[in-house]
């Protein structure tokens, strides 16, 4: 073994998994050296989940960027000449509609994502998979790309490991567990071991289930828990005896059990001549902090195995046999059969990126096998370029909130994620149930009198609309639909579009105390923002004033989205609340690596905002303020932002809309919102939900929404939000910024589409959720555009006031036409749309008051 260094550039700590090995061959493609990983367990790993992993990947998930890691992972194990490309059944049970909408939506999915999975009858099933009852089935979904690692990941990690040892840029400990991390000034400066201290620049932790005992070494929990995975084998299974193969049949999931199933191959091969089945508990999972698992020594198998109890499986197990009777006919391997630990995540993806606290430090955990290579280039591109080819905002670190990284929290959220690993199909709008109020505004106790019907956004409790309210639907109703299909209708309250329309003939007051605000002040808090913002922040004509702006990424794309608000002694960014933790450890980031003097508060919680919008918003507020003539519009420009006085207190008044209509964001202190509130309410105006606010009101006005319209693959001259002069100060990004402007065109646009017809094949009038993709009619194709960027909507909702389902798509430049038909597929089935705008244009005009045709 080599002598332990005592310095190195990096450190990796989980060597041994799949996820720590890729991101060692990934950083040493993007031209790294001097790396040191190191391993609690053997190199490969024997115990880790890489260990005892079932090494199967389907390719299909309903969000791109998950799609994006497991088809990279599988060209990688294939190219490597470990990845059998066997395809996987997903079935539905006969009389199982819910799970056959499922595979529905989930073939959508696959065209919008760009997966060849494509839907299978009960004949072609058996074909696939004769060990299935063909009158079991209803249909199912196939994927041809789907498959096996072969012969195990273990051997893939094992591998990667040897070759980047034998580049002599990679030295590797096996057996040497990271005892304490060293930091100083706020930096990563090394890691303790037995063997040892290594001084380093940058650490990365990809340690697995065991990843937050090494968070915690710097003060840190990461959102993720391990949770038993019951694995049992069945045999003998001679069926592809003398073949040579890991695997014979495709894999099998039967997800309305949650469960899957699979044949070993040969018996000749390392774990051939079995049936493997796997199941995920849905009603009781298994939790175990990973201070609960045990030491190798102190372990009857691995400590990331634990023994398995019949009683947990046996009653999903009788359901498996009567799909696939041969489970009852083999004989079942106890000795094989256990609870392997995997990891689920309280938050609804894996956690990556760097240290909220300790610059240099970064995370990799919560990972799957089947995005294991996927994620080690999103790692290796993200340390050295400072970005990924995908956007990574839904699996950055920095997003997370204090309150989402206590114990409890993670543990209620964990608990329900493993809930829902396999069944059931999970809800585009899906609400969590444990770890709710967590904040509340000061108006909350109002909207539970109003009846609100609240959602949770960055802890912040949000009414999307109230049942105070519903009176309205006598007078609208017959210009809100009824949404019959319940998939279409769950999570949503129809009483929000008549609050829409109301507000749209008179005015009404919306609680946005969910907003993200920082205030950056110091010597250097222009220089930072003029610096990080495509907008113009400096000269005094700005001061006194609310500038929409955006941070690029060094390519020039879209990172961020907000207004800044120019105040005399300082910049206040106003943020969404999903958004804003991330862009306030980059700002922080940001100010430091420039040496620039500055502080930068998160002020989220000192402060709240109420929105007041309408063609009477002018008129209701005078009735309210101290001094009415403040509020006329020769007194009051539009962008500007002014003091006014409200019951007392003393409000910041921003003249601004993000739904189309006149009116104000009125921002005070927290201790000032109820006093505020009740005012407004005095007036006799009308609370309306943040559905029309975030959703239909916003699409009927064309505006953009940061991480679901706004990504790092598109520009800011593609989401047609670009200012029609480049400021004349240097800004990050400038350069692409400047070279993408100087196009001719540009490769793709955000358009925005109207569903022509929503009646589906049942007669059924559909309101859809979700990304769709975006198909044109006459090849039956999916849109790409010139940079392979295929085209499915961002963004969509039902707009009252047009009367339509409305929706945003990139489209490639040759399909950027007004009146251009086009389809979109919703469960299957396709839809007619039409372009009725190219970039930026409101499909409703407030000042006529009409619609736009």
């Amino acid at each position: 073994m080599a002598e332990f260094p005592a310095r190195a550039k990096v450190v990796i700590i989980g060597l041994g998994g799949i996820v720590g090995a890729s991101i060692a061959h990934h950083l040493i493609e993007r031209g790294w050296d001097d790396i040191v990983g190191i391993d609690k367990s053997g190199i490969p790993t024997d115990i880790g989940s890489t260990a005892h992993a079932s090494d199967f990947c389907y390719t299909t998930s309903h969000d791109y960027l998950s799609v994006w890691t497991t088809q990279y992972s599988i060209d990688f194990f294939e190219k490597m000449g470990h990845y059998a490309r066997i395809g996987g059944l997903e079935v539905a049970r006969t009389g199982d509609e819910t799970w056959m909408e499922e595979i529905r939506r989930k073939l959508s999915s696959a065209r919008a994502f760009g997966t060849r999975a494509h839907y299978v009858s009960p004949a072609e099933i058996k074909k696939l998979f004769p060990l299935i009852e063909e009158e079991k089935v209803m249909g199912g979904m196939f994927d041809p790309d789907a498959g096996l690692v072969v012969p195990r990941s273990q051997t893939v990690a094992g591998k990667l490991v040897d070759a980047a040892e034998k580049s002599g840029k990679l030295t590797a400990f096996a057996n040497t567990p990271a005892k304490s991390l060293i930091v100083e000034g706020g930096r990563i400066k090394g890691v303790v071991t037995h063997r040892g201290t290594i001084m380093a620049d940058h650490v990365i932790v990809c340690a697995g289930i065991w990843g937050r005992l090494i968070a915690e070494m710097v003060g840190e929990d990461l959102p993720v828990m391990p949770v038993d995975h019951p694995l049992t084998f069945f045999g003998p299974f001679n069926e592809f005896e003398g073949t040579g193969k890991d695997i014979g049949y495709p894999l099998l999931r039967d997800q309305g059990n949650s469960a899957y199933m699979r044949d070993t191959g040969d018996p000749k091969t390392s774990e051939g001549g079995q049936i493997e089945w796997g199941y995920y508990e849905e009603t009781n999972p298994r939790l175990c902090h990973p201070r609960d698992i045990l030491e190798k020594h102190e372990s009857r198998l691995s400590p990331s195995q634990r023994d398995l109890d019949m009683e947990q499986i046996l009653e999903p197990l009788e359901r498996a046999m009567e799909l696939t009777p041969i489970l009852g006919e083999l004989g079942y391997n106890e000795s094989h059969s256990f609870n392997g630990l995997l990891q689920v995540s309280a938050a609804g993806g894996p956690s990556c990126g760097e240290s909220q606290k300790v610059r240099g430090l970064w995370y990799c955990v919560a990972i799957w096998v089947k995005d294991g290579p996927g994620y080690g280039k999103l790692i290796a591109d993200w340390m050295t370029d400072g970005r990924t080819e995908i956007d990574h905002n839904s699996i950055d670190y920095a997003r997370f909130y204090p309150h989402q990284l206590t114990e409890d929290f993670i543990a209620g959220r964990a608990y329900e994620a493993a809930q829902k690993i396999y069944f059931p199909a999970v809800h585009t709008r899906e609400p969590y149930a444990t770890g709710r109020g967590a904040k509340r505004s000061p108006m909350y106790e109002r909207e539970v009198e109003l009846g609100g019907y609240f959602m949770e956004l960055g802890g912040w409790e949000r009414a999307h609309g109230y049942a105070a309210n519903e009176h309205l639907l006598e007078k609208y109703g017959d210009r809100v639909p009824v949404r019959e299909n319940e998939w279409d209708n769950r999570h949503f309250w129809r009483v929000s579009n008549a609050e829409h329309l109301a507000m749209s003939e008179d005015c009404g007051i919306v609680n946005l105390s969910h907003f993200h605000m920082v205030d950056i002040e110091g010597p250097d808090h222009v220089e930072l923002l003029e610096w990080l913002c495509a907008a113009r922040i400096g000269g005094d004509a700005n001061i006194g004033k609310g500038i929409y702006t955006h941070f690029l990424d060094d390519e020039g794309m879209v990172r961020a989205d907000f207004t800044v608000f120019r105040l005399a002694d300082r910049c206040r960014l106003v943020n969404g609340a999903d958004a804003g933790p991330r862009d306030f450890h980059y700002m922080k980031r940001v100010a430091e690596d420039r040496g620039l003097d500055v502080t930068i508060t998160d002020t989220s919680e000192k402060y709240i905002t109420i929105g007041i919008w309408g063609p009477n918003a002018r008129a209701t507020l005078k009735k309210a303020v101290a001094d009415p003539a403040s509020l006329d519009a020769q007194n009051f420009p539009f962008a500007a932002i002014k003091q006014i006085e409200i019951a007392g207190k003393s409000v910041t008044a921003f003249r601004i809309s993000y739904v189309g209509e006149q009116g104000w964001e009125l921002h005070m202190k927290y201790e000032d919102g109820l006093a505020v509130w009740d005012a407004l309410r005095a007036t006799g105006i009308m609370a309306f939900g943040v559905e029309t606010y975030a959703n239909s009101r916003r699409m009927e006005k064309s505006l953009r929404l940061q991480n679901a319209d706004l990504l790092t693959q598109y520009n800011l001259i593609e989401a047609d939000l670009a200012r029609p002069k480049v400021k004349e100060a240097d800004f990050r990004g400038k350069a692409r910024h400047l070279e993408y402007k100087a196009r001719a065109q540009q490769p793709a646009m955000l358009c925005t589409l109207v569903m022509t017809d929503n009646v589906d094949s049942k007669g059924v009038a559909r309101y859809p959720v979700g990304s769709m993709p975006v198909v044109d009619p006459v090849t039956g194709e999916v849109l790409i555009d010139s940079l392979g960027r295929r085209s499915y909507t961002t963004s969509v909702a039902f707009g009252p006031t047009i009367g339509k389902n409305i929706a945003l798509a990139y489209l490639p430049a040759e399909y950027c036409e007004v009146g251009r038909k086009l389809n979109v597929e919703y469960f299957a089935e396709s839809f007619p749309v039409e372009v009725a705008a190219v970039g930026y244009r409101p499909l409703y005009d407030p000042e006529n008051l009409k619609p736009r045709s």
